[in-house]
């Protein structure tokens, strides 16, 4: 697995601006990295009550792909299965940490913890699975381990 630096946040003003940027489908495109994705799905579960999360963001991320210059097909863009583990991962999080500390607090802890990590879906995936046509496009059973208790 590679290691890569994690780019923590200094504000929740930072964390909102992302997800407003990803709402509009104006967030540069070079903004929207592994931390931007768990930021925004942080704020959206934390501050949008109003966006059914499982159901809704995958046509947010697509239509932003788009938007952004970018494409959603079996190979690059949107990709299904890992969003879920990701929304499952920041919902267990806020579980544990709860949502009353800073929006900013909450990501950094979850950025530096194991379900923050971008390799952190190959724990119940192999490789091959994961990064199938078919997961991309639906969620697909973990293959490696359950999703039960992350």
């Amino acid at each position: 697995m590679s290691s890569f630096d994690v780019r923590l946040f200094a504000d929740d003003a930072s964390i909102v601006a992302i997800g407003q940027g990803l709402l509009a489908a104006t967030l540069p495109r070079d903004a929207w990295t592994h931390e931007a994705h768990l930021a925004a799905c942080s704020w959206l579960l934390r501050d949008r009550p109003d966006i059914d999360i499982e159901r809704e963001l995958p046509a947010i991320i697509s239509a932003y792909n788009l938007a952004s210059g970018g494409v959603n097909d079996d190979r690059q863009g949107y990709h299904e299965t890992i969003t879920q583990v990701y929304i499952a991962a920041v919902k267990a999080h806020f579980a544990e940490v709860g949502s009353r500390l800073p929006l900013y607090h909450s990501v950094n802890s979850l950025l530096s913890s194991a379900r923050g990590r971008r390799d952190y879906p190959l724990r119940f995936y192999s490789k091959e699975l994961l990064f199938s046509a078919e997961a991309r496009r639906t969620f697909v059973a973990p293959d490696l381990g359950s999703l039960d208790g992350m």
